[in-house]
């Protein structure tokens, strides 16, 4: 299902592997992998099919993401690719796939706050994906998290390549964070690496609890709107530490069962 990408462009020799070295840049490319191997750990990727893009720091106009072919238990920081918004791979070996190209490069060009995307096939949330009407239900304290922070793409378009579909989603998406894609699956969109990992686990957990309880055939009960804004408000403020400190010991449980993702 993999694609690859397919743009009869080729960087000059320059701007190949050129120094996007740094501390900084590196710790970016630490907790990208670590959110790669975390998903497969957490059953959240799907083959070789799924993408993890971060804007590279400094630079707003060049991105990190995993490479073509390799699943995300295999990410490593040193792995990862870097690629300009016209599908030129500045640093690393390998290329994007070509889905991943054109739904992230596009995202981030027409979102600057966008500091990172996350796009799978999560089996829950992609399950709301495909069902009519609105995917979560306001009736779990963890769903509360994206209230009013949702928005659907009902139109299905086939895969994601060329520039105008990824252009299409960045205008659904708009000023929200989180895009169902009916019959597809879903995209969160955060200010950076910990806060997209954050989202997208809790989301899946949200996604999870909702169907286990309309598995039951029992009506859902849901929270008073006033309340689920408010308690959407209280979760907002505190998350950018502890999306901080969740990807913090995501990392050190990963140095005790994965370390090599730090290579």
């Amino acid at each position: 299902m993999a694609h690859e990408l397919k743009r009869g462009l080729a960087a000059p020799a320059i701007l190949r592997n050129v120094d996007l070295g740094g501390e900084e840049i590196w710790q970016a490319r630490v907790d990208l992998a670590a959110c790669l191997r975390a998903a497969a750990r957490c059953g959240l990727e799907e083959g070789i099919c799924n993408h993890f893009s971060a804007l590279v720091p400094g630079h707003a106009d060049v991105f990190l993401v995993n490479r073509l072919g390799w699943a995300f238990e295999e990410a490593t920081a040193s792995s990862l690719l870097i690629c300009d918004f016209d599908g030129n791979v500045l640093s690393g070996d390998g290329e994007p796939e070509a889905t991943a190209f054109f739904i992230h490069a596009r995202l981030h060009k027409a979102a600057p706050r966008i500091g990172a995307a996350f796009h799978t096939h999560m089996p829950n949330a992609t399950a709301l994906s495909m069902i009519e009407g609105e995917p979560l239900e306001w009736a779990g304290q963890t769903a509360l998290k994206f209230y009013g922070r949702t928005v659907v793409d009902e139109d299905y378009n086939g895969l994601a390549l060329d520039d105008r579909e990824g252009d299409r989603l960045a205008s659904v998406l708009g000023d929200k964070d989180i895009l169902f894609m009916k019959n597809h699956g879903v995209m969160v969109c955060a200010p950076n690496i910990a806060e997209a990992w954050d989202d997208l686990y809790y989301l899946e957990r949200a996604a999870e609890v909702q169907l286990k309880a309309m598995s039951t055939g029992r009506p859902l009960l849901p929270v008073d709107p006033e309340i689920a804004a408010a308690t959407a408000r209280q979760m907002r403020e505190g998350d950018p530490e502890s999306a901080r400190l969740h990807l913090e010991s995501l990392k050190r449980r990963l140095d005790v069962v994965a370390p090599e993702y730090r290579l």
